[in-house]
């Protein structure tokens, strides 16, 4: 079985579909012919300044990286992806930058990442100016151009400068053990880089493994003959920025179908609007979303407007949880049969468990299909595997997993731990056990609340709440208590001020144990998310603690 590097992926699609387009945005228009010249002449460019490989994998600690680390700070654009394959191509490693961080935020990346190279555009340049001087070594910047009006920074190089590298300059063979590292987005603490395999990840989520079967690719001519046989009928809009694991998974899990990548005109915010023109417009067969911040606005839009999304067949969901009165939103939209597809993953898993939906479904909240026999709920004690119905435990995956967290070892451990002789990665997320075999998801421990002894999952509260019809957005944290120990606070943004805090207590009692009922309920005119949809549970905290 081959080991799968992300840049010979590319370029084995690329040469078999050369003239199919890539990616799609406005009236820019590039195939995938036009994408890998570019690729390579990136890649030429970052090897004739010296960045690659510096050390064998074979003889570094899972949380070490023997590569060049190249930081890329945009927002949604054809630049992206050719940033991302050409530090492959020349053996660096890319990783993604939220757009959003303030300037303490972004030098702690920097620094954190070990970075070499900062890729990013114009608009950020003079927050990139102002974190330098806090960086211990020089960094090689390129800065694409947009229309903000901020001039090349000192030292700096023009992004279209480098992708026209020409030859001669010999490029490096990829391998399957170079590193992936994303970087989590940082809602429940400090942000962390983990390292995946390139070759793992690409089988974890990247398309290396046939969706719903299981089946893995085995070779170069099985990803060309899966490019080949779609005829070009496979697009996708990208709604999550490509600074989000979903979204770069979903990256390649477009090259490995030979698919064609359609990006938003509005890049600096989620524009609902703008996304299902992009749909209408190039005949876009799935639309995937990041949980209800980005499926909410989709569906109100959809109930405002009209549009002509006959090629939709289905909405992808991954990377945030989406609640059942939003799912049966979205389904009721469509006077056709439409699939809502949810999937359950994270930084450190790849994808886990799947379930679809129609009309028709009744499946219980939460509640999901393991995608393989890897994924499974670990007991408490982390001492073996529980498959008891009821059971509830650490919700896990083994085989295809990352390495570790670069720099920590210590987390590394804790988060990748060997039961029963088997190596896993354990999240934080808990789970059940049900009788028909499927796992619900509980929620992250790190999340839990442990009220007058109980414990309280915040994504189960979170889904009772948001049952109400009012309620544009919710996310639940723990706040100190004298008499509970800790209570169940909600902050919740609602549509319509005639609803009671009893009405929407009410409609919470009708899915959850009255334990678990909020003991207090804020609202809010606009609930703080990432960019990529996750709610901000630091920012709830400090809400509800000076409310």
């Amino acid at each position: 079985m081959v080991a799968f590097s992300l840049s010979n992926v590319f370029e084995t699609v690329a040469t078999v579909i050369p003239a199919r387009e890539f990616i799609v945005q406005g009236d820019r228009r590039v195939t995938y012919a036009e994408t890998n010249h570019r690729v390579s002449g990136f890649a030429r460019f970052l090897v004739g300044r010296g960045i690659g490989l510096r050390t064998a994998r074979s003889t570094l600690a899972r949380h070490q990286s023997g590569q060049d680390h190249v930081g890329v700070y945009l927002r949604n654009r054809t630049e992206y992806p050719e940033i991302l394959i050409g530090a492959y191509r020349a053996r660096a490693v890319p990783f993604n930058i939220n757009y959003r961080y303030v300037e303490q935020e972004l030098a702690y990346l920097l620094r954190d990442a070990r970075t070499r190279v900062l890729v990013y555009q114009a608009e950020f340049a003079p927050r990139v100016a102002a974190v330098l001087p806090d960086l211990p070594e020089p960094v090689l910047l390129i800065q694409v151009a947009d229309d903000s009006g901020h001039d090349l920074l000192p030292g700096a190089v023009d992004y279209e400068q480098a992708v026209a590298t020409a030859p001669p300059g010999a490029l490096p063979e990829p391998d399957g053990e170079d590193l992936y590292l994303l970087y989590t987005g940082g809602t429940t603490g400090m942000p962390k880089g983990v390292l995946w395999r390139q070759d793992d990840i690409y089988r974890a989520a990247m398309g290396g493994t046939r969706f719903g079967t299981g089946e893995q690719l085995d070779s170069y001519a099985e990803v060309a003959d899966s490019a080949n046989a779609t005829g070009g009928a496979y697009r996708l809009v990208v709604a999550a920025p490509f600074m989000h694991g979903a979204a770069q998974w979903l990256l390649f899990q477009a090259v490995t179908n030979g698919g064609t990548l359609v990006l938003p005109t509005v890049a600096d915010r989620f524009d609902a609007a703008a996304i299902l023109d992009a749909v209408s417009k190039e005949r876009v067969v799935a639309l995937p979303v990041v949980g209800d911040a980005m499926a909410r606005p989709i569906a109100t839009e959809l109930e405002r407007r009209d549009y002509d999304l006959s090629a939709l067949a289905a909405i992808h969901n991954a990377g945030a949880p989406l609640t059942p009165a939003v799912r049966q939103r979205l389904i009721a939209a469509f006077d056709r049969p439409i699939l809502v597809v949810d999937s359950v993953g994270s930084s450190e898993s790849g994808i886990q468990m799947t379930q679809i939906f129609d009309a028709a479904a009744s499946v219980r909240p939460g509640s999901f299909v393991p995608a393989d026999p890897h994924t499974a709920v670990i007991d408490e004690e982390l001492g073996k595997i529980v498959d008891e119905p009821g059971s509830v435990g650490w919700l896990g995956r083994s085989g295809r997993i990352p390495l570790g967290y670069l720099g920590d070892e210590e987390k590394t451990a804790r988060t990748f731990p060997v039961v029963d002789g088997t190596r896993w990665s354990i999240a934080g997320d808990r789970a059940r056990i049900l009788d028909d075999g499927r796992i619900e998801l509980l929620g992250r421990d790190n999340l839990t609340i442990n009220s007058g002894g109980e414990k309280i999952f915040v994504e189960e509260v979170e889904r009772a709440l948001a049952a109400h019809a009012a309620v544009l957005d919710v996310v639940v944290v723990g706040r100190p208590s004298q008499r509970w120990g800790s209570e169940v606070v909600a902050i919740v943004h609602v549509d319509d001020d005639r609803v009671t805090d009893a009405d929407l207590l009410a409609e919470c009692a009708e899915h959850i144990a009255g334990y678990k009922l909020p003991k207090t309920i804020l609202r809010c005119p606009a609930i703080l998310r990432s960019p990529t949809g996750k709610a901000d549970y630091r920012w709830a905290r400090e809400f509800v603690t000076r409310t």
